[in-house]
């Protein structure tokens, strides 16, 4: 399968096959000098195997987690680009999750102002979200992806037989992202997710969720609009996500948490039966000024106001404005007690 980006002289291919890793350097036609950047979580025969089909070919590993994407492996990176003679004719290749994608992205956005940049997304959601659209950065002070850049890759290359070596868990919270997608964009993806074995459709799910996406961003590459449906959940989400004492949570468990306070009562419960079946959390404990002072410090935030994403029914969104202490007085519905 294969879609296509529209975005003019930033148009690309997003490509989904299996076995296309070990077809990578024919489906993307790299030449040159390539530098693969992976995370120690990420199984290292997927790196080389990349790297084996280059004749100039290096692999730069981060430490697995959120806490790699700073402005220290930034520089890290851009030094190892520098002291191995890069040019702009040359490539970055991110293999992993969300984390190498973003990191490797916004060092291909800086390096030389802009160098070739593929994605191999590994995860589920790195997938079906964080590859596509362009949006790369890094953390700064403990406030997410606060520094970066929009960059877009010249491809990116999905692969489904790699999610055989994810744990459950790790499937699971990517799925939450397309379960947003199909909320507030695809009812008949969401009725998918209530009636299927989700596993026997993994790639029926990755494309519908995929096209979602690539709809969105070619309509708004910016995000100055439409893009904006791509936060449902998000707001909520980051905020829980922030919270200090729950970093055992991982970004997608942290979505499906921020998604049920932002629908209506009976799209809610049915959210919260697929978010069950997907075993992703419905309720947590948490500490409320601290999901506050994270989510005041939103890169959307105007005059203590935002604009959020709400979904009354099934496949259809409408956007609210909402104070800080409006959204996080939401948090009721999903806290324990």
């Amino acid at each position: 399968m294969k879609t296509h980006v529209e975005l003019g002289t930033d148009s690309y291919d997003i490509i989904i096959e299996r076995g296309a890793i070990e077809r990578f350097k024919e489906l993307t036609g790299i030449k040159g000098k390539v530098l693969v950047v992976t995370d120690s979580g990420v199984p290292k025969n997927y790196s080389k195997c990349i790297a084996s089909q280059f004749e100039e070919c290096y692999i730069y590993t981060i430490p697995e987690g959120e806490a790699s994407k700073n402005l220290t492996e930034f520089q890290n990176i851009q030094s190892f680009l520098l002291k191995n003679n890069f040019t702009r004719k040359d490539t970055v290749v991110a293999c992993g999750g969300g984390v190498p994608g973003d990191l490797a992205g916004f060092v291909s956005a800086c390096f030389m102002r802009g160098i070739n940049f593929y994605n191999f997304p590994t995860t589920v959601l790195s997938q079906v979200d964080s590859s596509i659209g362009g949006k790369t950065a890094v953390d700064l002070n403990g406030i997410k992806n606060i520094v970066g850049a929009f960059h877009q890759p010249k491809m990116v290359v999905i692969d489904p037989n790699v999610l055989s070596t994810l744990p459950q868990r790790q499937i699971s919270n990517g799925l939450a992202e397309a379960v947003k997608m199909s909320l507030t964009s695809d009812k008949d993806l969401f009725e998918m997710f209530e009636k299927v074995n989700v596993m026997e459709h993994i790639d029926e799910i990755l494309f519908k969720s995929i096209e979602i996406k690539r709809k969105v961003v070619e309509q708004d590459v910016n995000e100055k609009g439409l893009r904006m449906i791509l936060n449902f959940g998000h707001t909520l989400g980051h905020g829980i996500e922030s919270e200090e004492e729950l970093h055992g949570l991982y970004h997608g468990e942290c979505v499906a948490l921020g998604m049920i306070p932002m629908c209506s009562v009976s799209v809610s419960e049915r959210l919260v039966s697929v978010l069950k079946k997907l075993n992703l959390p419905t309720e947590i404990s948490l500490d409320k000024e601290k999901v506050l002072s994270a989510i005041v410090h939103d890169k959307k935030m105007r005059d203590n106001v935002l604009n959020t994403v709400f979904v009354n029914e099934i496949g259809t969104f409408e956007m609210q404005k909402m104070t800080v202490e409006e959204i996080v007085s939401k948090l009721t519905l999903v806290c324990k007690e």
